[in-house]
């Protein structure tokens, strides 16, 4: 008998970065409210599933991934009752929510750490990381910060150093201790109740470290200009082999809530990244597959290799997963090109597993343009190359000033991006052959084909080898995808396959019978095929 797939298997999941997604108070910064006020719009785009980047109080040193309280709302976003408005009138449009949780570490602001640096004896002393000074004076170990310098800081009153692997105001709670995990659980289980369906975990194969911190040994492979942090080899500071313990038991307490779903954001090599699931999938239900995001390039020959190396290293029943762009990555139309993005959009909605969606991405937007005086993010204050402000810029939905986000007389948090009275939602739905009609005619074949949602996946030999192709299969219904990948026009023959209709080209103008044995995909198209049935 097939087992009826869960809902988190056949959502697509959308990505809000709630700053940047709509304004409704005019304090030019987005909101809750914002968001439920714009429900109607992923009803029509076929949007399932809604991920929240972190809402909750913070001073805002890493824009919300600074947490100073776990169970409330900052008053930039709204209130607790407006969350709770949100969770019902979204589970009334028969959409899920789900929440940002930052385990790793809290704000230096928070009353845990407050307590903590107090004094050396204090009852939450242990719940971050202190240590001495080296023997020689200076940091306990050579561990480097994402956010550029040492990992270490100093704090005068009680002589000890304490750990923060982001920003120095970010301090890293010790996953060691079991306190410390009673009183994080506790915090999945206070948003667990009030009706959440689900959580990505911030960087969650940091939370465990070497209990004896030592060094981590130099990258041979450095040179000048890679990121400063990569210097060093994370051998003892990520992916210790009891953060899956922890893991576990997250997932313990989410299935004891019913069909809820943990995701984790992970990046590391694919063999590594499967051990998320589990030895019994007994971990994350998806632990974030971030290749499409790390591609050096956008060719048919890497990414069919990509898709076909991580079809393989599934263990058996996991479910896969595909995130195309997020809110610490260029968007895909500044990495791969404004035609390459139509094709990557239909790869993302036409694989085999749960895909998810950056806000904007629908639209194309760009990376916009910070000034240098505007630039927030931290960890483009003193390199503004690794600046991550120019993915996090505004929703645009119109072509009235600042793009429909926040009223014409409020200046915007971050510019609204230049092209917004032409890349817009509004002028976007009324266009045939936009992006966003593309993406919202993928997102209502992906639900309505048992073959694209919850079907089989068989890479092709195309004839081309700037083309990949590969056949998604379920209960007799078979969908063939062709895409594309170069500029130039591609004949390829799939003789075995003899005739299909096309259903979708990237390009939206064509539909209708082909012969396989002779087909003709023009420079940057994809087309979803329908094969006669099995």
């Amino acid at each position: 008998m097939q087992q009826i797939p869960s809902w988190w298997q056949t959502s697509t999941i959308y990505q809000i970065y709630p700053r940047s997604f709509q304004d409704s108070n005019g304090d030019g910064i987005g909101d809750l409210r914002g968001i439920i006020n714009r429900l109607d719009y992923f009803r029509w785009l076929g949007i399932d599933t809604l991920w929240l980047s972190p809402v909750y109080p913070s001073p805002m040193a890493d824009f919300g991934y600074d947490i100073a309280n776990y169970s409330d709302i900052d008053p930039t976003f709204g209130t607790l009752a407006d969350m709770d408005d949100l969770i019902r009138e979204a589970h009334q449009c028969d959409l899920k929510i789900l929440l940002d949780f930052v385990p790793n570490h809290t704000s230096d602001e928070h009353d845990w750490f407050k307590e903590s640096r107090s004094n050396r004896t204090n009852a939450k002393r242990d719940w971050y990381i202190w240590r001495d000074p080296a023997p020689n004076g200076g940091p306990p170990n050579n561990w480097l910060a994402h956010f550029g310098g040492n990992a270490w800081a100093f704090d005068e009153q009680t002589g000890q150093y304490y750990l923060h692997l982001f920003h120095e105001k970010q301090p890293d709670l010790n996953w060691r201790n079991p306190e410390v995990q009673q009183a994080m659980y506790d915090v999945l289980r206070f948003w667990l109740k009030r009706g959440i369906d689900g959580f990505r975990v911030d960087v969650i194969w940091l939370l465990i470290k070497d209990g004896q911190l030592r060094d981590n040994p130099l990258n041979p492979d450095w040179k000048e200009g890679d990121f400063p942090m990569d210097r060093l080899v994370s051998v003892y500071s990520h992916d210790q082999p009891e953060v899956h313990e922890i893991i576990r038991e997250m997932r313990t307490l989410l299935d004891s809530f019913g069909e809820r779903v943990l995701i984790g954001e992970i990046y590391l090599p694919v063999p590594r990244l499967m051990q998320y699931y589990g030895e019994n999938l007994d971990e994350a239900h998806l632990p974030f597959n971030f290749q499409f995001i790390g591609l050096a390039e956008w060719n048919a020959q890497m990414i069919r290799t990509c898709v076909d190396a991580y079809e393989t290293a599934l263990p058996a029943g996991a479910w896969p997963n595909w995130v195309l762009g997020n809110h610490d990555n260029a968007r895909v139309v500044s990495r791969a090109g404004k035609e390459l993005a139509r094709v990557a959009q239909m790869l993302l909605l036409t694989l085999r597993g749960t895909p998810t969606c950056y806000y904007g991405d629908e639209l194309g937007m760009q990376d916009g343009i910070i000034p240098l005086e505007m630039i927030h993010d931290p960890r483009g204050r003193d390199n503004p190359a690794d600046s991550r402000d120019p993915e996090r810029t505004p929703m645009q939905w119109d072509a009235t000033p600042n793009a429909g986000f926040s009223p014409a007389h409020v200046q915007p948090w971050l510019p609204v991006s230049n092209d917004y009275k032409t890349m817009n939602v509004a002028v976007q739905r009324e266009d045939k052959h936009s992006m966003l009609t593309l993406t919202r005619s993928l997102l209502t074949l992906r639900k309505s084909m048992a073959s694209l949602h919850q079907g089989s996946y068989r890479s092709l030999d195309a004839v081309s080898s700037t083309c990949f192709a590969y056949i998604r299969e379920h209960a007799g219904e078979r969908t063939l995808i062709v895409l594309n990948f170069s500029a130039n026009e591609q004949t390829i023959s799939l003789s075995d396959l003899a005739h299909g209709q096309i259903l979708l080209s990237t390009q939206l103008d064509r539909e209708g019978k082909i012969n396989l044995s002779h087909f003709t995909l023009r420079g940057f198209e994809g087309c979803l095929i329908a094969l006669p049935n099995a």
